[in-house]
């Protein structure tokens, strides 16, 4: 294991890692794939790979906020899982409350914001309720905001934001000549909040499957072979290496 220590310079270092504390993604998203691999290597139940990765998250959530990352969000559960069995999206939601529940104070302890994107208005109510009560108790917190991707999908996203922008032009609310990139950016779920800087897949898949696909037009890609609830936090300091080593142009020229 690595032993982390912050040196000169504002860096974070390793025997191999200088992370450039000046330089952290201030908006990290996460693909948590990998749960029911990592359980069917050990011969468990799909839930117990979920329950796993819970723990990932608790570990995770820490150690962004110790970096100083300002936005984390966790791609949960997409439009597409409801096609899941059913026993296994009622296993995802009952963990969802009592994550909410078991882990609200430390969180709120901690001044994490607990928010959430996506239609939630399709979960079970108990679940709608958590959420919406997680948020009202965090919403004033300060430090890192961890958005729960939750029933979503990137192209639901932008079919709800062209909606909500039609029905805003008909009521005279807003002026169809005026319409740009920001004004469309404040439709979508993730409103106020800047596009992720660094996307992160374990598990070895490589597709981006709906996740913010507005959002990551220019957003840096980092892949893992590890599974999800094996995922350290060595591995994302080794991911937030990577993308302070990338060349990001945004489509220019540097000089």
């Amino acid at each position: 294991m690595f032993k982390f220590f912050k040196g000169k310079n504002n860096k974070l270092k390793t025997a191999s890692i200088d992370i450039d504390f000046n330089n952290v993604p201030k908006h990290i998203a996460i693909i948590m794939d990998g749960n029911g691999r990592w359980a069917k290597e050990r011969n468990l139940p799909r839930t117990m790979g979920h329950k796993a990765g819970v723990e990932t998250i608790r570990r995770i959530i820490k150690e962004c906020d110790k970096l100083g990352v300002k936005y984390l969000t966790l791609y949960a559960f997409s439009t597409e899982n409801w096609k899941r069995p059913k026993d296994e999206v009622s296993a995802l939601m009952k963990l969802l409350v009592e994550y909410l529940k078991k882990e609200f104070d430390e969180l709120n302890r901690s001044n994490v914001v607990i928010n959430n994107i996506g239609d939630i208005s399709k979960l079970p109510l108990e679940c709608q309720k958590e959420l919406k009560a997680a948020y009202e108790k965090t919403k004033h917190n300060t430090g890192i905001t961890m958005n729960l991707a939750l029933n979503y999908g990137g192209r639901d996203e932008i079919l709800n934001a062209v909606n909500g922008i039609i029905k805003d032009v008909k009521d005279s609310k807003l002026d169809i000549n005026k319409i740009d990139e920001s004004v469309f950016s404040n439709y979508l779920f993730t409103k106020g909040m800047p596009d992720p800087d660094l996307i992160i897949r374990p598990s070895g898949e490589q597709r981006i499957s709906n996740f913010l696909l507005w959002q990551c037009a220019y957003s840096e890609f980092w892949y893992s072979n590890i599974n999800w609830p094996d995922f350290s936090e060595q591995d994302l300091h080794k991911a937030i290496y990577d993308f302070q080593n990338r060349d990001r142009r945004f489509g220019g020229i540097k000089k």
